[in-house]
């Protein structure tokens, strides 16, 4: 399938600048009467009436292209066919059962099963959302263990709820809740553009991997032997940081050797985003504990799991429950979406257009005055945007404006980054080539304009 007939055939297709009448209609009645806590609106002003595959429209009739994704949710695209057609089957027979089995229940974990490495083979669902999946495995890890303290890493982003936020490192996301969970200690990531011990990547020694070492076998390191250390084999919301090949198994080696129980966070990476259907598949490691949603959940049914080794099954009945834990719907989409993962390839196709929007990406860096680096795996890319390539200092400002130009010329991106000066494309895995080659074309027109402005 080349996933073409997925999408809007008109795309992009700007009929009045955003935000037009009608949704700046429906945004004045969200400002006036929702929470001022909503974001997405703010950054990217318009109100949604459909979507199809890697685009989506808004309610003047604009078409975008879609290198959002619903943050990573939309791996099989908008409106998946496949996926709706089972929805909607499902929909009509059962719809919530708490964690009561059921035919799609079972459905969904026999397709998983397969997929996970052969230590993992317990699946256990929790809440809706991803950040109830980090709980869920956050509260695994200290029952088993006896052990209190977490270790996270230095621009990880596990979720908003008070133990996730807890192991979420953005002073920006926590600082007005504090305090929040004890005995959560934050360690640097392989962060190489911005080695926190100023090391070049072709000549460091794995400081950073070596330093989780040192404050496990310190007994002056001032922090108590961890439950578990939580990461992403691929960040996310810190900026799409792939880390080198040895750092992920260098965690892992040391994790095994101080017996502390790794998890791996795969709501964001997980599901053929990164060109494997698991984002810790290109490292060779088997975390203890792994956490899954966004994707799982087909075309956005909200939905998470963690699978864990068998001999951490150790939980009483009762002792982790939810009343959401049992969305069959979602059940239904999940397994629909996972076969149609598989029967097109889509790991495949993310590993290929994305190394082909990497290097178009990469040549639009070698002229370029504001981006220090291009990266990223898969269809996880990230664009990192400085004010001189030289001191590296981060540019917010840049890539507001330069989310706001693609806004209105008909491409829908995201910033992230440790400074919020990270653009980040997490496209529906459905992208066609072509539609790639426009997107990227409108980004770079984006940094263009951004330049002649400076």
């Amino acid at each position: 399938m080349e996933f073409s007939e997925l999408s809007f055939a008109d795309a992009p297709l700007i009929k009045t600048t955003p935000p037009g009448l009608a949704s700046k209609e429906l945004l004045d009645f969200q400002s006036m009467h929702e929470g001022s806590a909503v974001s997405y609106p703010r950054g990217m002003p318009m109100a949604l009436q459909r979507a199809k595959g890697a685009t989506v429209e808004d309610v003047d009739g604009n078409i975008y292209i879609d290198f959002f994704g619903g943050a990573a949710v939309m791996n099989v695209g908008h409106s998946n066919p496949d996926v709706i057609a089972a929805a909607s089957k499902q929909i009509q027979l059962l719809t919530h059962s708490l964690d009561v089995p059921n035919p799609a229940r079972k459905a969904l974990v026999e397709r998983l099963l397969p997929l996970l490495p052969g230590l993992l083979q317990r699946v256990f669902f929790g809440g809706p959302t991803g950040a109830d999946a980090v709980e869920t495995a956050m509260k695994l890890a200290k029952s088993n263990t006896g052990r209190i303290p977490m270790i996270s890493f230095e621009g990880g982003f596990h979720g908003m709820s008070a133990g996730a936020l807890s192991l979420t490192s953005g002073r920006n996301f926590k600082e007005d809740f504090l305090p929040l969970l004890p005995e959560v200690h934050f360690i640097p990531y392989a962060y190489c553009y911005r080695c926190a011990f100023k090391k070049d990547p072709k000549s460091c020694n794995l400081e950073c991997a070596q330093y989780l070492e040192h404050i496990l076998e310190s007994p002056h390191s001032g922090i108590g032997k961890p439950a578990a250390v939580i990461i992403e084999p691929i960040q996310g919301e810190g900026g799409s940081i792939v880390p080198p090949e040895r750092f992920i198994p260098a965690i892992r080696k040391i994790c095994t050797k101080y017996e502390v129980l790794m998890i791996t966070d795969e709501i964001q990476a997980g599901f053929c985003r990164t060109g494997k259907m698991f984002s810790f598949d290109h490292t060779g490691v088997v975390p203890d504990i792994m956490t899954m949603s966004k994707a799982l959940g087909g075309v956005g049914f909200p939905i998470s799991a963690v699978a864990y080794k068998e001999e951490l099954d150790t939980w009483p009945p009762g002792k982790h429950i939810g009343t959401f834990r049992g969305n069959v719907i979602a059940y239904a989409a999940g397994r629909a979406a996972i076969d149609f993962m598989l029967k097109y390839n889509l790991a495949g196709h993310a590993d290929k257009l994305g190394e082909l929007m990497l290097s178009w990406l990469k040549e639009i860096e070698v002229d370029s005055r504001i981006i220090g680096e291009v990266r990223g795996k898969g269809l996880m890319l990230g664009v990192e945007l400085v004010k001189d390539k030289n001191t590296r200092k981060p540019a917010p400002e840049f890539a507001a404006k330069i989310r706001t130009y693609c806004h209105q010329h008909g491409l829908l991106i995201e910033i992230g980054g440790h400074y919020f000066n990270v653009v980040r494309f997490l496209p529906p895995l459905v992208l066609t080539e072509e539609l790639a080659l426009k997107g990227v074309g409108i980004f770079e027109d984006a940094v263009k304009r951004v330049e002649r402005e400076i």
